[in-house]
């Protein structure tokens, strides 16, 4: 991809998720979401593949109906209210309208088809974007608007997105569909807990964009693709393929490791409002998502693998690990003792 291509489209989605996230006006909101989605698709697109055009095209048309519903809601509020002010989202159709046009654009149940086949077609440093950066500015909406949301509809999705990211993860062998699959599920977690307890939406988020951060640098640095090519993928760093496994269980929320950091507050939180049977129920979902974070753990661990492969073991092609991927991993496995002083941060 051209250089100068590059930096605009950095620089845009730079601009655009700052707009969104330091904007108290609607339409200002929706020009910053608008800039990221035109700004991810020359990136979506670079490899000029089928795949990736087909990849852009269905993120352009999910994209583009997510902010005409999101700039519909607006309207309907302004037009009974006469406030476009963010916070001020009072109209029971605007709430509504705003749930959906979120859910779209975040990838939650039932509105998340298109991004495991967008994630396939996009490189994995895209992809990181699309999981972690791309989903920022429509969780900071959610965030400004939780006190008017329906807590009954945002609990459905919340438990049908654990659901689906757990049970269609289970057959995969690609990484990034599992990778796709398990962001889904995370924003069931995310989700569930964001009427009670916002802030605890976006600590669980935080932490979810630092682990998953650091799988996707791995995966890129050893150019693993495949489930079948991840066993081969040791010979290149062998120690980095040990934290990837710890990283990995990290994701899958076990303890002691930094991801079980936001179940364990978000379960608590849930018990606390009365919800017990639903804290039950999204733990136990979890359980789905843990047996194929398990099995990609082992692939990465196993240094002879059971069956035969058409992948060579690549020990010529070590490279020096990346100081950012180092920092990411360390922090995605040992920030737990760290808990006491993230949750009182004001």
């Amino acid at each position: 991809m051209n250089p100068q291509a590059k930096l605009i489209s950095t620089m845009s989605l730079i601009m655009g998720t700052t707009i969104t996230i330091s904007s108290n006006h609607w339409v200002m909101a929706w020009t910053g979401l608008e800039i990221n989605t035109l700004a991810i698709l020359p990136l979506i697109s670079k490899s000029h593949h089928p795949r990736a055009i087909e990849a852009s095209t269905k993120y352009f048309l999910t994209q583009a109906t997510a902010s005409t519903l999101l700039l519909f809601s607006s309207m309907i509020n302004a037009w009974s209210t006469g406030q476009w002010d963010i916070t001020q989202l009072t109209h029971p159709m605007s709430c509504t309208l705003l749930t959906t046009a979120i859910s779209m654009k975040l990838g939650l149940v039932p509105f998340h088809f298109w991004f495991p086949e967008v994630l396939q077609g996009s490189t994995l440093t895209t992809g990181l974007l699309l999981a972690t950066v791309m989903k920022f500015p429509p969780t900071t909406l959610l965030f400004l608007t939780s006190s008017s949301l329906n807590p009954t509809l945002l609990l459905i999705m919340a438990i049908t997105s654990a659901a689906v990211g757990g049970w269609m993860g289970l057959n995969q062998t690609q990484i990034r569909k599992i990778l796709a699959f398990s962001s889904i599920s995370h924003l069931g977690w995310m989700t569930i807990i964001l009427i009670y307890n916002p802030k605890l939406t976006l600590i669980t988020f935080y932490l979810y964009t630092l682990t998953t951060s650091a799988i996707f640098l791995t995966l890129n640095l050893t150019n693993t693709f495949k489930l079948s090519t991840v066993m081969t993928a040791w010979s290149k760093a062998p120690s980095l393929a040990a934290m990837l496994m710890l990283t990995l269980l990290s994701l899958a929320g076990l303890p002691p490791m930094t991801g079980f950091l936001p179940k364990w507050l978000i379960i608590q939180e849930l018990t606390k409002q009365n919800l017990t049977p639903a804290a039950t129920t999204i733990a136990l979902l979890s359980l789905l998502g843990l047996f194929f974070y398990l099995r990609l753990a082992y692939c990465s661990t196993i240094t002879l693998p059971p069956n035969s492969v058409n992948y060579m073991k690549q020990w010529q092609a070590n490279k020096p690990v990346n100081p950012l991927t180092s920092i990411l991993m360390s922090l995605s496995i040992m920030l737990l003792p760290l808990s006491p002083m993230l949750i009182t941060i004001p």
